[in-house]
């Protein structure tokens, strides 16, 4: 009756007293997130949008210039050449890099003794700070005194100059990634522990080999695991920047190269940031952010679509 009389008076049913208060409290509780999200993620999103297409500089006023920034950067010769350094290590980085964590993280899922301690050892790099690890990476890298130069030179063999020598320099920064690669290995480690152990010996009680289990049992029960650290690879490899700033600041000749020799660790995130940071050119290094947002997007949409078809999802 009185929700007959309401629609009949033309009155609409609102939130009641206690709800409104629960609402309000419930938004004061929520409004520190709400205000660092707006704060330090929407604004900043919309600021780049709009620089993207001005000439600022941080000292002066931002100037309309439309999309000029966007065809200087498919003119710039370094963007190409950074380009093909982020995809290089995109390309031959991150497949080595799961493949070796899926490897170690194989062999830690055995039943041996110390398994615990060894769990450990090779988990304990990635506790290191990035810029720790470039750091130490630098030292064992040295050409004169470097210990994995003085590993090789016990063999007979002649080490390169890892951080000098442009055919070498990505893959310097490579050998950091695969040391530091115990996150990965983690994961891999606890998809491989929830594989049922009845698949693997319903597969012995047919004298499947362990190859055969491998690839027909563990490569597709964790098959959704591999999708994720991929992806989530893809992404970080488009912003690789740490490690290559570090090893790129290294002094030659009393000269400071930020892109290392012949620009070989010269990656898209790192000329963004000279760009912006070193040049004050914030609307260009702008557009060049909001082009590598659309780039990692439609990168890693592609992946998704395409590692779908091979994902199974029906494991139980």
């Amino acid at each position: 009756m009185k929700t007959g009389s309401k629609a009949k008076n033309g009155k609409k049913a609102g939130m009641s007293k206690r709800e409104r208060r629960f609402f309000w409290i419930g938004l004061l509780f929520l409004s520190p997130w709400l205000i660092g999200f707006l704060a330090f993620s929407v604004y900043p999103i919309c600021a780049a949008v709009y620089y993207s297409f001005t000439d600022y500089s941080i000292f002066t006023a931002p100037k309309w210039i439309g999309v000029k920034n966007y065809l200087d950067i498919f003119a710039d010769k370094m963007i190409w050449k950074s380009l093909l350094n982020t995809a290089y290590i995109t390309v031959v980085g991150l497949p080595v890099s799961i493949i070796i964590s899926l490897a170690l993280a194989l062999l830690l899922n055995q039943k041996v003794k110390g398994l615990p301690f060894f769990r450990t050892i090779f988990y304990l790099p990635t506790v290191v700070p990035v810029v720790a690890s470039a750091m130490l990476f630098m030292w064992v890298l040295n050409p004169e005194y470097g210990i994995l130069n003085m590993a090789l030179g016990a063999f007979g063999i002649s080490g390169p100059a890892w951080l000098s020598d442009p055919r070498f320099t990505k893959l310097s920064l490579i050998l950091m990634d695969v040391w530091r690669c115990g996150g990965t290995m983690i994961i891999f480690l606890s998809a491989l522990q929830s594989v049922p152990p009845t698949f693997y010996e319903a597969a012995d009680l047919d004298g499947a080999s362990a190859w055969k289990k491998f690839w027909r049992i563990t490569v597709p029960y964790i098959s959704p695991t591999i999708q994720f650290t991929t992806i989530m690879g893809l992404i970080s490899s488009f912003q690789y920047f740490t490690q290559a700033f570090v090893f790129g600041s290294v002094s030659q000749s009393n000269v400071l190269t930020p892109g290392g020799p012949q620009n070989s660790l010269m990656f898209y995130s790192l000329y963004l940031y000279q760009q912006g940071f070193t040049y004050l050119k914030m609307g260009y290094a702008s557009a060049m952010a909001l082009v590598l947002f659309v780039v990692v997007m439609a990168v890693s949409f592609v992946a998704l679509r395409v590692m779908e078809k091979h994902v199974n999802y029906d494991v139980e």
